[in-house]
């Protein structure tokens, strides 16, 4: 597969974040004398933020007027232990590796805020080999609108024609193709129960991450 630059988005893509909003969310459901939640049930949430994971977790959505306290307090706690668990998705690292090795540039382009995304990409020591890192904060518009794409093949000079662009979300897979990249479903994300992943209209759909080095490379 011809591709000039290749970007990932970054929670239940390049990164399997999971467990650290697991045991964050599960530590302040102990603080609120609350049972914890089975880590399934958690990992399901995750693909909506804290948003999600605060209305599961404790049945209240953002009008409730305690919403925005506990979400600051559950936030808190995950700053505070942020890449305690959290690893890259198996065959990765061969992938950013293999990336590395043919001068190809890597970046991440998140609707993750700075704010957690640089202290967690820092202690896996991914911060200063990716090429571009793109966040909420960087852009106007976060996805599924294309600016933040757009974004990140400025920074590396490359044409979204020429970046392969690989998300667990339809946000991800309708950015990328409103940007003109080709797209890449990650099957092994954070997808809701329901979600029909071939209904996303990704150009490529794989399952489990350690087959993505297989479709973009031996497949030249």
């Amino acid at each position: 597969m011809e591709f000039k630059a290749l970007l990932f988005d970054l929670d239940g893509t390049l990164l399997d974040t999971a467990p650290d909003f697991i045991s964050a969310l599960n530590t302040q459901l102990k603080l609120h004398d609350r049972p914890p939640m089975p880590a399934t049930a958690i990992r399901s949430c995750v693909t909506h933020g804290s948003l999600g994971i605060i209305q599961a977790g404790f049945g209240i959505t953002p009008d409730d007027l305690a919403f925005d306290a506990i979400r600051k307090e559950y936030l808190d706690l995950y700053l505070n232990n942020i890449a305690d668990k959290t690893c890259l998705f198996d065959g990765l690292q061969a992938v950013l590796d293999t990336c590395l090795i043919r001068q190809i540039p890597w970046g991440i382009v998140t609707n993750k805020p700075w704010k957690f995304t640089q202290p967690v990409l820092e202690k896996l020591g991914l911060i200063k080999i990716a090429a571009t890192i793109i966040c909420p904060d960087h852009v106007k518009q976060p996805k599924p609108d294309p600016e933040a794409m757009f974004a990140a093949c400025k920074e590396l000079s490359i044409l979204p024609s020429d970046c392969l662009y690989v998300g667990d979300h339809r946000r991800d897979i309708e950015a990328g193709r409103a940007a003109g990249m080709r797209t890449v479903a990650a099957g092994w994300g954070y997808i809701d129960a329901g979600e029909h992943v071939e209904d996303w209209g990704a150009d490529h759909i794989v399952e489990h991450s350690s087959d993505l080095y297989n479709l973009i490379f031996n497949h030249q």
